[in-house]
């Protein structure tokens, strides 16, 4: 009996000291996080000192410091940690549901059902699309139209997805197989639509699908606030149910979890939060793939705290990617998309090469 004690307090002070490890880790990326805002919010063409952000933040600066920190890179700012922590938690809960670990919502066809329904809006409704000679760049007029047809595409592809594997059952591996060949279909869809565009048209297609998190303003940050804090509601309250797939479905079965309907939902909010992102910000690579990986490494595989994580190291990664992007060759900004492969490429390679299993 008391060896029976002794193994039960030693078992309980193991499961303790993981947690707390777990809850440090937590703690150092959501710091590092914040580290990194102040940051880019003082970084830039005009760059501030940390004192000129607090005195913006207490209302107490000029009105061109307040302009630059609360209108141009505050929004930006909270936007990509928004952005980060919801493609991160979609990628998160789809590589846990289809026991696969380079899933993710872009497997599924989201990317190229959003660029061919942002190719609707703006070449075929007419988005509208200003040009100027002088400085070579490409404006979309109305960009609601384009968010709404984006949203609209990546939901449809989803939709297809979801239909076919309701309707023939199909395997995890199946789904992701018909996300593949429904992307084949967008991105010829696309093609076609591009042939018969202007330059300027398709210019402004091309850029749309290169992602950009300065297009964001603050009525966008509250609508993704609102879907992203839900969905991550959403994944932490299942947290359970997918810890319980991921011990095999023949398991979760036994333990009462409806694993068709669980795995159902899941991709439908880890799309639908997904297809929100893409629509304001266009495509953004990697993140959705990378985020959970590096969370997995630190955390585990349980739920109740990789979702968490997860989130918070999506929002760190393309916080940096983003800053990089502004920072890097300025005046110029980068395509954010374009700056997450290239960071997101080789480290998720580095994952791979690393460790026996990813």
């Amino acid at each position: 009996m008391t060896q029976e004690v002794e193994k039960h307090k030693k078992l309980k002070s193991q499961y303790k000291k993981l947690v707390a490890e777990k809850v440090l880790f937590l703690i150092t990326i959501a710091i590092l996080t914040v580290i990194l805002s102040v940051y880019a919010i003082s970084s830039g063409s005009s760059d501030l000192s940390f004192s000129d952000v607090l005195k913006a933040f207490l209302g107490r600066s000029d009105e061109r410091t307040a302009l630059i920190v609360f209108d141009i890179r505050l929004v930006r700012v909270v936007a990509a940690i928004l952005a980060g922590i919801g493609l991160a938690i979609g990628g998160a809960a789809i590589q846990s549901l289809f026991h696969n670990p380079l899933a993710s919502p872009f497997t599924l066809g989201i990317s190229q059902g959003a660029a061919f329904g942002a190719a609707i809006g703006i070449i075929v409704l007419g988005g509208g699309v200003a040009s100027s000679a002088a400085s070579d760049s490409v404006t979309i007029l109305h960009p609601s139209v384009v968010v709404v047809c984006a949203f609209l595409g990546s939901m449809l592809s989803t939709g297809v997805v979801l239909a076919l594997a309701q309707i023939k059952r199909f395997s995890p591996e199946a789904v992701v197989l018909s996300g593949v060949a429904l992307s084949s279909l967008f991105s010829a869809a696309t093609t076609i639509i591009q042939y018969f565009a202007s330059d300027v048209k398709i210019a402004a297609l091309v850029f749309w699908t290169f992602g950009d998190i300065g297009r964001a303003t603050w009525d966008d940050v509250k609508i993704m606030a609102v879907f992203v804090i839900l969905a991550w509601l959403y994944f932490l309250a299942n947290s359970w149910n997918y810890n319980a797939i991921a011990s095999g479905e023949d398991v979760a079965k036994s333990l009462g979890v409806n694993v068709e309907r669980t795995r159902f939902f899941g991709i439908l909010v880890s799309s639908f939060i997904t297809s929100v992102i893409v629509s304001f910000l266009g495509i953004i690579s990697f993140i959705c793939l990378v985020a959970p990986h590096i969370a997995r490494r630190f955390i585990g595989n349980d739920q109740r705290f990789l979702t968490m994580a997860s989130g918070l190291v999506g929002a760190f990664l393309l916080l940096l990617s983003d800053t990089v992007a502004r920072l890097i060759i300025q005046p110029v900004v980068l395509p954010v998309g374009a700056v997450t492969s290239f960071l997101g490429a080789p480290l998720f390679m580095y994952l791979l090469i690393r460790g026996k299993k990813v």
